[in-house]
């Protein structure tokens, strides 16, 4: 075996940096969906603050895993899964910011 066999992990290892990346990217999916519900109704539609406590947990676990992932994309740190949930995270909160932004106007 050489050297590049040894450093990349098998397919179905669950790495600390894959859990945390496959977490913050749940959790920012979560609060896009969230805050995409609390934009489309009317007004008075609970879950802006939601979102945007989940996107900033997503964009935590996410830069988390960034920067502690040693090599590159594809060697089972979850480098990958992190930019994810940073892109999840970012999303969920600037649409749960406009949500609790437009929540608060009506009022």
């Amino acid at each position: 075996m050489s050297a590049d066999h040894l450093l990349a992990a098998s397919v179905y290892t669950f790495s600390l940096g894959r859990v945390g990346a496959a977490t913050g990217a749940l959790l920012g999916l979560l609060g896009v969906i969230v805050a995409w519900r609390a934009l489309s109704r009317p007004t008075g539609r609970p879950g802006a603050t939601p979102a945007v406590v989940a996107g900033l947990v997503s964009v935590t676990l996410g830069g988390l895993v960034v920067a502690t992932a040693e090599g590159g994309v594809g060697t089972g740190n979850g480098l990958g899964g992190a930019y994810v949930a940073l892109l999840f995270g970012l999303t969920a909160t600037a649409l749960g910011s406009w949500a609790l932004s437009r929540s608060r106007r009506t009022r």
